[in-house]
């Protein structure tokens, strides 16, 4: 089967062992993500073969490289691995590092081709450079086509933006945003940053304790109630669709979704472009009303799906709500919701100020 199966039974130390049973798409980027210490960079070194699970399985479209009488070696293993830090050879140049990768690639295996990746990175001003005469992000994107080169049939990519400081991290997020849309080939993807995730992932696995607590694609994964992500950061769902119309007097595009508008903030984008959005909880409001007598401009019939007290915060209600099938989570007070008498099947308006809708 064209899947990436992981099962893995581990015990790492007295006090820790990682025990996963995925079944995860071959194609398009997998997030595995949670805190520190939650497993993730020991399993993407279990799939990598640089550390051995006692029991498990792990398949790569019906290729195994580990079963319970058989284990392949993590030189054998076709995978591209980006760690934390670039770790470039220093005495070679830019260009150097990926001849390497490209005499250690598979001749056989075409993922993608030389020039493809120089300008998928926008690397070609810097190939004649060695990695000291680099910013740390020009560094991680020759590291990133170093591993693509190698034409692996798997990237494994450890928090490749955490040693980068914000400005950095924004200025190579549309570079991994472009890899992510024209390679065919599974992206394991770790992260602690919800940002990242709501641009790059696919489908979504959260970790906890050295376990998969939450999986699925990640619009569904977000979108849930009760949701994990109250756990970690400030909670927020995803919204995908394509920008049809701009105004450049008002500095607006409108996206459309499952047969709604929203208009948010113009940025790079052009009609027809897919966009992903990030809209927090606590920026959605809720009405019953559909008079247009509000500055909100995104004001979205939907209706209530489930409502749960917050588990940070009893004094705050959690509602998710239906846009056609794209969730949507508000953050409201529980008095507000009283005074609203929310409840399951209603029909209300979902408020999202356009301002406040994140990239």
């Amino acid at each position: 089967m064209n899947e990436l199966t992981i099962r893995i039974n581990k015990k790492h130390s007295e006090a820790f062992s990682l025990t996963v049973d995925l079944l995860l798409p071959n194609r398009g980027v997998s997030a595995l993500f949670g805190r520190s210490g939650s497993g993730k960079t020991t399993l993407l070194r279990c799939v990598a073969g640089l550390e051995k699970s006692e029991d498990g399985e792990i398949k790569l479209n019906g290729k195994s490289w580990q079963s319970a009488n058989y284990w392949l070696p993590a030189h054998k293993r076709p995978i591209g691995y980006v760690f934390q830090e670039a770790s470039l050879f220093p005495h070679l140049t830019a260009k150097g590092n990926l001849d390497f990768a490209i005499k250690r690639a598979d001749s056989k295996r075409k993922v993608i081709d030389y020039a493809d990746v120089i300008d998928l990175m926008g690397i070609a001003p810097l190939l004649e450079k060695y990695p000291h005469q680099l910013s740390g992000g020009e560094r991680q994107r020759i590291a990133i086509a170093r591993a693509l080169l190698i034409q692996p049939e798997i990237l494994l990519m450890d928090e490749p933006l955490s040693a980068l400081d914000d400005e950095l991290k924004h200025d190579i997020l549309p570079y991994l945003e472009n890899l992510c849309q024209r390679v065919q080939i599974p992206i394991l993807y770790i992260s602690h940053s919800i940002d990242e995730v709501i641009r790059l992932a696919d489908y979504l696995v959260i970790l906890e304790n050295g376990k998969a607590v939450e999986q699925g694609a990640t619009q569904a994964v977000l979108g849930k109630l009760p949701t994990t992500f109250t756990q970690h950061q400030d909670t927020s769902i995803l919204i995908t669709g394509t920008i049809i119309e701009q105004n450049n007097e008002w500095g607006l595009s409108t996206l459309h979704f499952d047969q709604h508008r929203m208009m948010i903030r113009q940025g790079d984008e052009n009609i027809g472009d897919a966009v992903r959005l990030r809209v927090q909880s606590r920026d959605v409001s809720i009405s019953l009303s559909e008079e247009d007598n509000s500055s909100i401009l995104n004001r979205l019939p939907v209706v209530v799906d489930a409502l749960i007290k917050d588990p940070q915060d009893p004094s705050t209600i959690m509602v998710r709500m239906l846009a056609g099938n794209t969730p949507i989570l508000a953050s409201i007070t529980a008095l507000s919701a009283q005074k609203l008498k929310l409840h399951q099947g209603q029909q209300v308006i979902a408020q999202i100020k356009s301002a406040a809708v994140l990239r």
